[in-house]
């Protein structure tokens, strides 16, 4: 697989993730984008250094950056455990919400054995804070799926599934979610979850220069039912 490399200096890399292929290496062992990225900094260095800062589930595209040195990595790993970087994400949902924007708070507690989350209550001593807004940009109706809706998502907390739970939870399903949406649940194959992480903002970490990169997804359903408005 070809990177696709979005900026790269001597303490990071900005790289866009394809959809379906795991940030880091895990137990499927299956090719991944650290290590593909490793070896291409490898062409250029002797003793290529790779810090990962924040991840994307599998299923979903985007926005990712790594670390070229363990000062970067220290410095910008400091940054998300501060809550101070800036992270977006587009997603198309079923139907059609009732409001145009909004908070949606939840607790979810981790469901390890499973790999899923559930919304959980604050007593709940393993439940932890999941916070994100959304504003809707467009809805389209189709003749498969009926309503359609393009969500623009600000991530305040980063929790295990917390877009996909929180959305399925307040009646607003993502799009191919084979864990979350009942509809695809139930659907006999495998349908790409639309899910996409569009920018991504932090302080570079030598020169406190704040940086914000982003891309949109191409030519992928259901999103190019709303190009025209991703293009602008």
């Amino acid at each position: 697989m070809e990177l696709k490399i979005i900026y790269e200096d001597k303490h990071i890399i900005c790289i866009e993730k394809p959809q379906g292929i795991p940030s880091q290496s895990d137990k499927t062992n299956d090719e991944d984008l650290m290590t593909l990225a490793t070896k291409y900094i490898g062409q250029k260095t002797e003793n290529p250094y790779l810090g990962l800062i924040h991840r994307l589930d599998r299923p979903v595209g985007g926005i990712i950056v790594y670390a070229k040195n363990e000062f970067a990595n220290k410095e910008l790993s400091k940054q998300v455990q501060l809550r101070q970087t800036q992270k977006e994400y587009i997603t198309v949902i079923c139907g059609r919400p009732e409001s145009e924007s909004g908070l949606i708070e939840d607790y979810l507690k981790k469901l390890k054995t499973i790999n899923m989350s559930k919304v959980t209550t604050k007593d709940d001593k393993l439940g932890k804070l999941a916070s994100l807004s959304y504003k809707v940009i467009e809805t389209v109706e189709t003749e498969e799926y009926g309503w359609l809706s393009l969500l623009r998502i600000k991530l305040l907390t980063g929790r295990h599934h917390q877009i996909r739970v929180q959305l399925s939870n307040a009646n607003m399903p993502i799009w191919g979610d084979n864990k979350y949406n009942k509809v695809f649940v139930k659907k006999k194959g495998w349908t790409q979850i639309a899910l996409w992480s569009y920018k991504f903002g932090f302080r570079h970490p030598k020169t406190k220069e704040y940086m914000e990169f982003s891309c949109m997804p191409e030519n992928i359903y259901p999103f190019k039912l709303f190009e025209s408005i991703l293009q602008q």
